[in-house]
C-alpha cells in the first residue's frame, strides 16, 4: 500500500470509509477494469477496510471502557467510605 493512499484514507469517518469500500467492491465484481486498475482499486480497498476496522475497534474499546467505568460507578470509592458519605 502507498504512503498517499493511507494518509488519504487516514482522514475519513467511517461511514465515508465503508460506503466508498462497497463502491469498491462493487467496481471489483463488475469485471471490466485492466489489471492495473484492479490492482490500485483492491489496494484503495485494503486500506478502506483496515480503516473501517480501526474505527470498530476504537468503538469497541470506548464502549468497554464505559462498561467499566459505569461498574465501578455503582460502588462506593474508598474514599467515600473513609469520609463516611456512604449511606
Amino acid at each position: 500500500m502507498t504512503a498517499p493512499i493511507e494518509a488519504d484514507v487516514a482522514a475519513l469517518s467511517y461511514e465515508q470509509a465503508r460506503d466508498e469500500l462497497i463502491q469498491v467492491v462493487s467496481r471489483l465484481e463488475q469485471g471490466g477494469a485492466t489489471l492495473e486498475e484492479s490492482l490500485q482499486l483492491w489496494e484503495r480497498g485494503e486500506a478502506l477496510a483496515t480503516r473501517c476496522e480501526e474505527w470498530l475497534i476504537g468503538a469497541r474499546k470506548r464502549l468497554e471502557d464505559a462498561r467499566q467505568g459505569g461498574a465501578q460507578g455503582d460502588t462506593p470509592s474508598a474514599v467515600e467510605a473513609e469520609n463516611g458519605d456512604v449511606f
